[in-house]
């Protein structure tokens, strides 16, 4: 970070010597967000309205009817007062401050079931619909012939490309993905995605909202997965392919990798946990892009698993019982 001693009491002319701080005064001016829509209240859409909330935006988030937006409402309140729950237990808090900041945080909080009403005043907005490249396309298709030019828009994907997502948009300058992780309130990183013609005051901006919303921000280019989907995908799948091959039980990939390499969990509980049919979702778009890479072949476990409605955790049943 630039700073200036507080013992200096003459200002000075600051020239920038090179791309990196030309990029950087420019954009500590630059317009910050204030309203931010999230498109979507699945678990991932009410995680980053949430955390977006708590930092002070003003939030609208869109889904298909009241009824969901409801049940999403519900769970971030419930969210919120978990979060509290061992302040309160410890005596660092008393129910009735929990509450209120659950109220105040829950204050910035709106629901629509338009996302184009929901986009004329934002100044940012996320998607975090299903990994649908034609639904997200025409989601932001539409929805930047009512957004504000200043507007940016990003994706949460984990998967898609950003430069295939922002193709029905007409400002590829202020578009980039913004990759967060489940559940969004506990985890602590934040993929900011530069597209192929993302600006570098839109990744700034995107990047100061992240550090805002609590998370630590890495700077990811327009590959497959990103960093984190792009070395875990394929190592969970390479422990799937241990199972069917005979040459280890799922019980023992797990163990091995949990005592062996210290991970929390193993692979294949961490595949339960994300979701069988979104693993399989990300890795059969990667096949279909990349054919002939041997790491994004898919597994007929996985496809068995899902087409009997075995998706993990959220089920009941994948590669374990729940």
């Amino acid at each position: 970070m630039l700073s200036v001693s507080a013992t200096m009491r003459k200002p000075i002319a600051v020239r920038p010597v090179n791309k990196m701080f030309a990029a950087y005064f420019s954009t500590t001016s630059a317009k910050l967000f204030k309203n931010v829509t999230i498109l979507g209240g699945g678990l991932m859409g009410n995680g980053i309205t949430q955390v977006t909330a708590a930092a002070g935006y003003n939030v609208t988030m869109v889904d298909v009817n009241q009824e969901l937006l409801n049940k999403s409402t519900a769970n971030i309140e419930k969210t919120i007062l978990r979060g509290y729950k061992k302040a309160i237990e410890s005596g660092k808090m008393d129910e009735a401050s929990a509450k209120a900041k659950k109220d105040d945080i829950m204050s910035r909080i709106k629901g629509m079931v338009s996302a184009e009403e929901a986009a004329k005043d934002a100044d940012l907005v996320i998607e975090a619909v299903p990994e649908n490249i034609a639904l997200k396309q025409k989601i932001f298709g539409s929805l930047d012939l009512v957004a504000p030019q200043h507007c940016v828009f990003a994706s949460n994907t984990s998967s898609l490309k950003i430069v295939d997502i922002q193709a029905t948009s007409k400002r590829a300058d202020r578009f980039a993905g913004v990759h967060f992780f489940n559940p969004v309130p506990v985890m602590k990183l934040l993929e900011v995605v530069r597209g192929p013609n993302t600006s570098e005051d839109t990744f700034q901006k995107l990047v100061e909202y992240g550090q805002k919303v609590g998370k630590t921000t890495v700077d990811c280019k327009d590959t497959p997965g990103f960093i984190v989907n792009r070395l875990l995908v394929p190592a969970i799948f390479e422990a799937i392919r241990l199972v069917e091959r005979g040459d280890a039980s799922k019980e023992d990939v797990d163990t091995a990798m949990k005592l062996g390499a210290g991970h929390p969990m193993g692979p294949l509980a961490l595949a339960d946990m994300v979701g069988l049919d979104t693993c399989k979702n990300i890795l059969d778009g990667w096949h279909a892009t990349y054919p002939d890479v041997e790491l994004f072949q898919p597994s007929p476990l996985v496809n068995k698993l899902v087409s009997e409605g075995k998706l993990g955790k959220k089920s009941g049943e994948g590669f374990y019982k729940y």
